[in-house]
């Protein structure tokens, strides 16, 4: 038993490896590719292979980690082009592979789009990336967990240490006070840039009746985030399920590692756990 095991984990690994061996390839096919000039009448730029690899992975761990679904999207920032970023075409994000990705500017223009179908709401991650300069992934969720806390007078609090970037608060976007706005998505210019401002300069904001919307410094602080923030609202709403006062985190509780970068006033430390963003791509590549 022992010996099958052993066999079955080296049998895992490997298939893990060979994934990561195709993706790669696949990505730097995808990368060095000049593309044909496109609907915004600006040519693509080759972005590195390993935020295509990262930002492919992002959408299998947040599927396999039950934070996206069929709905929802990630993105992240263009390395070579900050005016620019990529997520998938129209599709599920358990189903996303490199070739599946594509490029917008900043007002949700596609450059290449090749007939494919984009997500509606491209101008949640079109006007996160305008307004914050320092956003590098955006998460779009619908997390029914966080969802609870989107509808309700009862706040999203910090309840674990992983969840500190939650201290400060957590807006909450009302799509009924834009102008014109009808519906619940954000799919134009106007509401993305509402959400943006709404947003501030917090790394979540819930959206009334509708979902989340997450964002970071890199691909795997935001998806973190988006995965502790789940975690955090279960063990919020059992908490308070439990009776009695339940304790949250605060300033105080703020002390970042050593080794994180120092935060901008006002901003919670950058903090992306390592060890977790492997076992994620772990577990999702070995089924």
């Amino acid at each position: 038993m022992q010996i099958d095991r052993q066999l079955n984990h080296r049998f895992s690994l490997f298939r893990a490896s060979l994934y990561c061996t195709a993706l790669a390839a696949v990505a730097y096919v995808i990368t060095t590719q000049s593309l044909a000039i496109s609907d915004s009448h600006a040519a693509a730029t080759p972005a590195s292979s390993q935020i295509v690899e990262d930002l492919v992975i992002a959408n299998r761990i947040l599927a396999n980690e039950g934070v996206l679904d069929g709905l929802g999207h990630v993105s992240v920032r263009h390395d070579q082009r900050p005016d620019r970023f990529f997520f998938s075409r129209d599709l599920a994000p358990l189903l996303v592979t490199a070739v599946d990705l594509m490029e917008f500017d900043l007002d949700g223009n596609p450059v290449d789009r090749q007939g494919r179908g984009m997500y509606q709401e491209r101008f949640i991650h079109a006007a996160i990336y305008k307004a914050r300069p320092d956003v590098k992934s955006v998460v779009h969720a619908y997390t029914p967990s966080v969802l609870v806390f989107a509808n309700s007078s009862i706040p999203l609090q910090p309840t674990l240490h992983t969840a500190a970037f939650l201290v400060g608060g957590v807006p909450i976007f009302e799509i009924r006070e834009v102008e014109g706005a009808t519906g619940m998505l954000v799919i134009d210019h106007r509401t993305g840039a509402a959400l943006a401002q709404r947003l501030g300069e917090r790394p979540v904001a819930l959206m009334r009746g509708h979902g989340v919307v997450v964002v970071g410094r890199s691909i795997p602080e935001a998806v973190s985030r988006a995965i502790f923030l789940d975690v955090n609202a279960r063990v919020q709403a059992q908490a308070i399920a439990l009776g009695g006062t339940v304790k949250y985190l605060g300033p105080e509780d703020l002390v970042p590692p050593p080794s994180a970068p120092p935060a901008k006033s006002g901003q919670p430390a950058a903090v992306v756990y390592p060890r977790s963003w492997e076992f994620w791509k772990q577990r999702t590549m070995g089924k």
